[in-house]
């Protein structure tokens, strides 16, 4: 009876939910790139508009979702809540494991959350163009289909590993009408730069983003967007954890566990920060963010003021970080390649009501492989670094006994992602580790204060 949990569009989420109202202390503010003075929306409007600045900055704690962002909602919202039964019987485990799933947008994914509001806040402000960054393609293809409803130009800086691994992805920002570019180019001065020392370079995160912070910030009529770490994304989000708030009450239910992945924290902030403030008034319910081995920001890296971007154009924000000049390994889980975390992620971790895990990507797609099989889902290789950390605690749960409630977000579907299937299935997926020398080494670009 409760496979499937729906919600009526009248029971959709009206405001979004902004959880620095309730943290015990407050995030710290970005700092100035150049003069390490916190940064004011002056500071943010070259490349946002105040709409958007407003929300980063923000202490309310509801702000009202514009009925046109809603009515595109409407396409893919509200999204299903499910109970895999089957999973659970594969493991014997006494547990009840939920996954909300948000891969039926028709990006795919749980990116067009945030690419619709943010493509509507430029629009209400005159902006003709957006240029963006993209790992795996999953925010690239959202920010484009946001972009062509509300008749902007878009331009999309791909990680030169994932554009060449995910050629499909490339394909489908161009069906949306967006421009898409392997990053680093030979077009704008940060990726020469990193092209002259490098000329084979996978590229990264931090470089799309100095690459489409460079453009956007050079001209008048175009604006750059980013499809994580920043407050008014995570904010945007929270409509996957409101839902999900509502449907667990239909079913009597509450999650005792709560696992979502991470790479800049958009989509676990989505599903967790609704149920934050349950924990700091006491309910016993732990939150599990999952990373990869190979790029392990949390678990193993500094907390700190870092640049956002490779080439140190964006304002300085206290994260999680590996070291803005990090290229991390190219493992197929594209969209969790950055070598920071959410603000607002680095302070709950900090505060210690988040876990933090890592896991191999071998790991990965054998949990990715068990819920094919058993549930028929071929999840995005990003959010089955969760699921293996759901299984893992559905299996602790299977030798004590104790019947919990497991819920993990499945934030994108795998259906581009065959190749990296192939990998695994071929025997040919390689597990990595991070070298202590490395992130020593990467960590010494940090800024000092």
């Amino acid at each position: 009876m409760d496979t499937k949990t729906l919600l009526t569009e009248s029971e959709m989420p009206t405001h979004w939910y902004n959880v620095q109202a309730d943290l015990p202390r407050p995030a710290e503010p970005p700092l100035h790139p150049g003069t390490h003075q916190p940064a004011g929306p002056d500071d943010l409007s070259p490349i946002f508009p105040m709409g958007l600045i407003a929300q980063e900055m923000s202490q309310e704690r509801y702000i009202e979702i514009p009925d046109e962002v809603q009515d595109i909602y409407r396409i893919w919202r509200p999204t299903s809540l499910y109970r895999a039964h089957r999973l659970e019987k594969a493991l014997g485990t006494p547990a009840k494991i939920y996954f909300k799933y948000e891969g039926t947008s028709p990006a795919g994914s749980h990116k067009p959350n945030t690419a619709v509001p943010q493509a509507y806040y430029n629009k209400q402000e005159g902006i003709k163009r957006i240029t963006t960054e993209t790992g795996a393609g999953q925010w690239g293809s959202a920010m484009a289909m946001a972009c062509s409803f509300m008749d902007i130009e878009c331009k999309v800086y791909m990680v030169g590993i994932s554009y060449d691994q995910k050629p499909y992805r490339k394909s489908l920002m161009e069906t949306w009408g967006a421009e898409v570019l392997s990053s680093p180019t030979n077009t704008t001065n940060s990726g020469r730069a990193i092209l002259a020392q490098d000329p084979n370079s996978p590229g990264s995160l931090g470089i799309a983003i100095s690459e489409a912070v460079e453009e956007a910030a050079g001209r008048d009529d175009t604006n750059y967007s980013l499809g994580s770490v920043l407050n008014h994304v995570l904010m945007h989000q929270s409509v996957i954890g409101q839902e999900v708030r509502t449907q667990m009450e239909k079913l009597d239910a509450y999650p005792d566990i709560l696992v979502g992945c991470v790479g800049g924290g958009s989509s676990f902030g989505g599903i967790a920060f609704p149920f934050i403030k349950d924990k700091l008034d006491g309910k016993d319910i732990r939150f599990i963010a999952v990373e990869p081995e190979a790029c392990p920001t949390i678990t193993r890296g500094k907390y700190t003021y870092d640049f956002g971007d490779t080439g140190e154009m964006t304002p300085l924000v206290k994260m999680h970080t590996l070291g803005h000049t990090f290229v991390p390994p190219p493992i197929h889980a594209g969209g969790l390649r950055y070598h920071g975390m959410a603000p607002l992620i680095s302070l709950l971790v900090d505060l210690e009501l988040i876990e933090a895990k890592a896991v191999h990507q071998n790991a990965v797609f054998r949990s990715a492989i068990t819920l094919a099989r058993t549930e028929g889902m071929i999840s995005a290789p990003e959010p089955a670094h969760a699921l293996a950390v759901a299984i893992d605690e559905a299996l602790k749960c299977k030798e004590t006994g104790e019947a919990k409630n497991i819920l993990f977000l499945l934030c994108g579907h795998g259906n581009f992602d065959m190749s990296s299937y192939d990998a695994y299935l071929s025997g040919s997926l390689e597990d990595y580790s991070l070298p202590d020398e490395l992130i020593e080494r990467n960590l010494a670009s940090v800024p000092q204060f």
